[in-house]
């Protein structure tokens, strides 16, 4: 099972997620995943998680979607994962979203050793044998979809993850892997805010000389502009670093408005100068 916004409702006015959740409802949904949930939202990781229980045959759009937009896919594999066609879809999407897009997959076993999800054995060969008696082709051979879940496992299981068969209090597992996901994040939203700070502070610098050499007021508003955003991209990046709400920054927009009276101030001196 996959995924709804973790801060609102099934209405369809969902905030914008970060990370998707793929796991088996039967396996965890009461247990590990509704803790490893709890621990995504006290560190304010925006989570698309499903508790629907009703599925029809074909995984939805709305879902493919979720999947496309997450920055990163948490899977949980567990004892009867492989035994969900809606599952396995979501995984095989998940890799092709981290060779497409390069999303990053984190790989979660649950009560099952990463080798039987690699492998396909034990459980999940099980389960892949019902899979081939259900999915034929018109030649009546095993559909091509099968082949496809099963190397979409293979590689899922080779990624870097967590393998929670050790001996160790879960709820300190799932605090670790929500701060492990919280890093894994801020190293990509951190950097690609860097480089953009970067390229608006070499226009800023452009903008600067460009004024000096022809003070004119819209060259410097233009300068002041530029000077502007990244004062709110940086703020945006410590932001996201501290998980801070939006709302403890109003003073910040007081702040611009007095640089903007500052600004409008200067640019009246070199209108008349």
């Amino acid at each position: 099972m996959a995924a709804a916004s973790s801060s609102s409702s099934n209405n369809g006015s969902q905030e914008r997620h970060e990370v998707f959740l793929s796991f088996r409802g039967e396996d965890t949904r009461k247990t590990f995943t509704s803790h490893l949930h709890a621990a995504f939202k006290r560190f304010d990781i925006k989570t698309y998680i499903d508790y629907n229980l009703e599925r029809g045959d074909e995984i939805s759009g709305t879902l493919l979607r979720a999947i496309e937009d997450a920055k990163l896919s948490v899977i949980v594999f567990s004892k009867n994962f492989a035994s969900s066609r809606w599952c396995l879809e979501e995984v095989k999407k998940i890799i092709e979203c981290k060779k497409t897009r390069g999303q990053m997959v984190l790989p979660i076993f649950y009560n099952v050793d990463p080798s039987i999800v690699r492998y396909q054995t034990g459980s999940f060969a099980t389960a892949f044998a019902r899979h081939e008696e259900r999915y034929r082709d018109s030649d009546n051979r095993p559909s091509k979809k099968i082949q496809k879940w099963r190397d979409a496992l293979s590689e899922a299981a080779t990624y870097s993850g967590w393998d929670c068969s050790v001996d160790r209090l879960e709820s300190e597992m799932v605090e670790e892997i929500a701060m492990d996901v919280l890093n894994k994040l801020n190293r990509v939203f951190v950097g690609d805010l860097d480089k953009e700070i970067a390229r608006y502070d070499q226009l800023a610098k452009h903008q600067l000389q460009y004024f000096q050499g022809s003070p004119h007021p819209l060259h410097y508003q233009n300068y002041r502009d530029t000077l502007t955003l990244i004062r709110k991209l940086q703020m945006e990046k410590q932001q996201r670093l501290l998980r801070i709400p939006t709302n403890m920054y109003s003073h910040a927009d007081d702040l611009n408005k007095n640089n903007t009276n500052i600004d409008n101030m200067w640019s009246n001196v070199f209108r008349f100068s």
